[in-house]
C-alpha cells in the first residue's frame, strides 16, 4: 500500500507534523484491535486531509467509509466553526469505537455518523457539500461519485482514497475490484465538469474539483 522505500517514509512523516494524542491513541487502537487495520489512513495521509481541510474551510463534509473514524477527524479539523461532517459506514460494529473517539476530541457537535447502505442514505441528504471523501466498497466507487456530485457546491472537492489499490492497476487480468478503480480513475479523467490530479500519497488519493 506504501509505494515509497520504508526509510523515505520514515523520513517524510518524521518531518510531517505530528498527529493529535487522540489520533495517535486511535491509531494505536486500531492496529491491535481491528481485523484489516490498514484501513486506517494513517499518519501522512490524515496530516494531508486535515491541511486539505485548512486550506477549504469547509462548512459540509460528507465522508463515505468511517472505519474506525480516523480521517473524519483529521477532515474535520478544518471545519468552519459552525461546519458539520457527515460520515457513512455500513457496519454498525464500528459505531461504538467511531462515537467514543469522537467524543475523546470533543468532536460530537462536528461529527455525525450514520449507520447504514450509503447508496440508499446520500440521496436523502439536503446539504450541499463542500468536500465528499469516498473510502468505502471500492465496486460502488463510481456510484457514490454520480450519487454526490450534484450535492458537491461548485468549486468544491471530490477526494477518493486507495486508487493505485497496491498497484494492483497496472495489473493485466485485475480482479473486481481492481477493475471497478481502474473505471473510477478513467470516469474521473474523462469527466469534463472537473479537473483532478492524482497523488500518489500512500495508496493514491484521487481529488477533483468541481468545475
Amino acid at each position: 500500500m506504501d509505494f515509497l522505500p520504508e526509510e523515505i517514509n520514515e523520513y517524510v512523516e518524521s518531518l510531517t507534523s505530528p498527529e493529535s494524542e487522540v489520533l495517535h491513541k486511535l491509531n494505536r487502537e486500531t492496529w491491535s484491535k481491528m481485523l484489516q487495520p490498514r484501513m486506517l489512513s494513517g499518519h501522512l495521509q490524515g496530516r494531508v486531509l486535515s491541511l486539505l481541510s485548512h486550506m477549504i474551510r469547509p462548512n459540509r463534509i460528507l465522508e463515505i467509509g468511517t472505519f474506525t473514524g480516523y480521517s473524519a477527524l483529521c477532515l474535520a479539523e478544518g471545519l468552519v466553526p459552525d461546519g458539520k461532517l457527515i460520515t457513512l459506514d455500513v457496519n454498525e460494529e464500528f459505531a461504538e469505537i467511531i462515537n467514543r473517539y469522537i467524543g475523546e476530541a470533543s468532536m460530537q457537535d462536528k461529527i455525525e455518523l450514520k449507520i447504514g447502505d450509503a447508496a440508499n442514505i446520500i440521496p436523502g441528504l439536503k446539504e450541499k457539500f463542500d468536500i465528499v471523501f469516498i473510502d468505502a466498497d471500492k465496486e460502488n466507487y463510481s456510484l457514490y461519485y454520480d450519487l454526490v456530485f450534484d450535492k458537491v457546491k461548485t468549486g468544491g472537492y471530490i477526494i477518493a482514497d486507495n486508487v493505485l489499490w497496491s498497484g494492483k492497476v497496472l495489473e493485466k487480468n485485475p480482479d473486481a475490484e481492481t477493475t471497478a478503480i481502474k473505471e473510477y480513475n478513467e470516469k474521473v479523467m474523462s469527466d469534463l465538469r472537473v479537473e483532478n490530479v492524482l497523488f500518489p500519497i500512500r495508496d493514491g488519493l484521487m481529488i477533483c474539483r468541481k468545475k
